[in-house]
């Protein structure tokens, strides 16, 4: 038995000092003194002024202004011949075969999805008589799909660009 009160006390005594250390070690510790090469570079540098619109009067001189006009790119002049009317029937109809084909990957990626999560087809009648059984596994031949999109993506985008520079208006392809 006293073994064990002499534990306890001793116990009781450590618990008093930890608390007294951390009372004192977080009232306030000391601030580091300043050395002499840290405060001489704080004192040389001049604080940057920030003229805000309640002390703009107050400048002398020119004052720089995001936006200005005469910094401003120039607009391009509009094309001085007129845009072929057969080059821009080509290139819509050329654009209109192009996204059709992207939705019907579209309407394919959707059919796969939904029979990999097990529900019905979306087309109309649900049989698909000229359709033959694939051996590639659902995510292979969404990712096909997915690569096939991509590639009219970027034929559009390049048929797109192409007729740009040829100064054809984006609003003449609608």
């Amino acid at each position: 038995m006293p073994r064990s009160l002499t534990f306890v006390a001793i116990l009781t005594l450590f618990a008093t000092f930890s608390a007294a250390a951390q009372s004192q070690g977080s009232s306030a510790p000391a601030p580091p003194a300043p050395s002499q090469d840290s405060a001489t570079p704080a004192e040389t540098k001049k604080p940057k002024k920030v003229w805000t619109n309640e002390n703009l009067s107050g400048v002398s001189g020119t004052v720089s202004v995001v936006g200005d006009a005469k910094n401003a790119p120039k607009p391009k002049p509009a094309p001085s011949k007129p845009v072929d009317a057969q080059y821009v029937a080509s290139v819509r109809n050329q654009l209109a075969k192009l996204h059709g084909q992207v939705a019907d990957i579209d309407k394919q990626l959707v059919d796969l999805k939904n029979f990999s999560e097990g529900e019905p087809s979306t087309s109309a009648s649900g049989l698909k008589l000229n359709k033959n059984y694939e051996r590639e596994p659902i995510e292979v031949q969404m990712r096909a799909l997915r690569n096939d999109k991509k590639d009219l993506e970027s034929k559009i985008d390049a048929l797109l660009d192409e007729a740009r520079k040829k100064g054809v208006d984006s609003s003449q392809l609608r």
